[in-house]
């Protein structure tokens, strides 16, 4: 205001003439009210967004609006404000069926419904029915205008599949083949009808007379959680392969998985709870040389994070990890001319920018025969094949990933930031602060020693070359905070390191 007192404004809701979708929860949001992305894809023509104050405005004499733009996709921009806020005010046809309203010598009914959401909107109107039409109109959006998107299908007739005579896939002279089981497997409750569907499929998998599904997606789930199936071979759980360490185990749990409906939630509950998975990881001196691999789960099998998690779990511990569900895929850093031997087209490789550059890795892009580099030092499969169990290696090259690739200096440079938050802390508490966001623990007596020396070490390094210091204290595009560069740089080689420690990377 006029006084120099800075007082906020809230939003009812805001549109743009271009803009690139976002997803939550794998829905599309609708409208640019809580976040505008530009087009990248038209970045050449003019973008316009309008956003409505959900009560309206009237400023004194003297006052100013300040409007802050977070990230640096808008280059060139221009601020307007309006005394009339219409319904859709992007569109032309809206826009101009405002104008004759408003200039027309006599108010015509047309005339008179496009002049009444601005009226609505605007400051003469009282206040509960500008609320209740701002809510009306939420609503409304909320449900698409009525619309829901579904897909559908259309129905066709099944092509003829023949027996191939010597494989020739072009000679179709062989036997017709119908949908069916193969013959040395029961049929179960399948009808005897041969125009078999998936629908008929997946009874099939599910039925009773199955229990081999259950098995074998229980045996799966124990993986994730343990490291290691109830039988380690879990692409192969049959006659053929390994029998199972604890066969009662599985086959209570099968039929509890398939009784409770295949809730695999509720399949979740019994393992994270059960006394077994809550166990020390510390293998028991005993037991070293009797049961060397730990399968009679005295113990919690210690094991390295999967490439994905690598990286979120640094972006997670920086504050940077986008939750997105849904959406397009991201594009973690690496240099432009990295797709530069791949062909037909040539291609550059273009790092996402803003928010997208922290989607989990779950959402990184995949290009066949050109997997990233951080994801393959970590050892994760090239998808040519299925890989129901990945193989897990210790490299030095996995180290200087986790020193070097940007995404990680950015997530330390930032996890710097965000310990040196309270400006009131000293380092001590900053690098306890450090390991409860990293380990989820305090730190020995020993390792707060070991990192206060090694951080006065980088302070006196970063004092005596501040053109680096201040390249590291900047290092990525997340936004760097007003700290002083070397205070920031030496922070930011102590954060490499906690994030560089095996017990970051390893999951208890």
């Amino acid at each position: 205001d006029a006084a120099g007192k800075a007082a906020g404004v809230s939003i009812d809701s805001a549109e743009a003439s271009l803009s690139e979708p976002r997803y939550a929860n794998g829905n599309e949001l609708l409208g640019v009210q809580d976040g505008w992305k530009t087009s990248r894809a038209r970045v050449h023509e003019p973008h316009a967004a309008v956003w409505r104050f959900k009560n309206p405005r009237q400023p004194a004499a003297g006052s100013s609006l300040r409007v802050t733009l977070r990230g640096d996709q808008v280059q060139r921009f221009r601020v307007s404000l309006s005394p009339l806020a219409g319904a859709y005010p992007l569109a032309s046809g809206g826009r101009a069926e405002l104008d004759r309203a408003l200039n027309a010598a006599e108010v015509s009914t047309q005339d008179a419904r496009a002049l009444a959401i601005p009226y609505l909107l605007g400051g003469d109107a009282p206040g509960a029915v500008r609320s209740q039409w701002q809510s009306l109109r939420r609503e409304w959006m909320e449900c698409r205008g009525g619309r829901n998107p579904v897909v559908v299908t259309a129905a066709w007739k099944p092509y003829p599949i023949h027996v191939l005579p010597r494989g020739n896939w072009q000679d179709e002279s062989g036997e017709v083949v119908a949908p069916n089981p193969p013959r040395f497997l029961p049929r179960g409750t399948l009808p005897a009808s041969t125009n078999l569907t998936r629908a008929d499929l997946a009874d099939w998998i599910l039925s009773p007379a199955n229990p081999l599904t259950a098995r074998v997606f229980v045996n799966r789930l124990w993986k994730q959680f343990f490291g290691t199936g109830l039988s380690a071979q879990v692409d192969d759980l049959g006659a053929q392969g390994e029998w199972p360490t604890h066969p009662e185990l599985l086959d209570w749990m099968a039929v509890e998985f398939r009784e409770s409906g295949w809730d695999v939630r509720h399949l979740i509950r019994l393992i994270v709870t059960s006394g077994t998975y809550r166990q020390s990881a510390n293998l028991r001196p005993e037991l070293r040389d009797r049961d060397p691999n730990n399968r009679w789960l005295a113990s919690q099998n210690p094991r390295r994070l999967e490439a994905e998690f690598v990286r979120d779990n640094a972006l997670a511990i920086a504050g940077l990890l986008n939750f997105e569900i849904g959406g397009p895929s991201a594009f973690p850093y690496q240099p432009g001319n990295y797709y530069a031997n791949i062909q037909f087209p040539d291609r550059d490789y273009r790092s996402s920018a803003g928010t997208e550059q922290y989607r989990r890795g779950l959402y990184s892009h995949w290009q066949r025969t050109f997997l990233h580099p951080m994801l393959a030092n970590f050892d994760a499969p090239a998808r040519e094949e299925c890989t129901a169990a990945r193989t897990v290696s210790n490299t030095p090259q996995q180290a200087l990933t986790l020193l070097n690739d940007p995404s990680f200096v950015e997530a330390s440079r930032v996890f710097a930031q965000r310990l040196l938050g309270d400006a009131q802390a000293d380092d001590a508490a900053r690098l306890r602060l450090a390991f409860r966001l990293a380990l989820s623990r305090e730190p020995k007596a020993s390792e707060l020693a070991s990192l206060a020396a090694f951080l006065r070490l980088q302070r006196d390094e970063a004092a005596k070359q501040p053109a680096d210091a201040a390249k590291l204290a900047a290092a990525g595009q997340a936004p760097a905070a007003s700290l002083p560069p070397v205070e920031l740089a030496a922070w930011t080689q102590v954060a490499r390191v906690v994030l560089n420690l095996h017990e970051t990377v390893t999951r208890f």
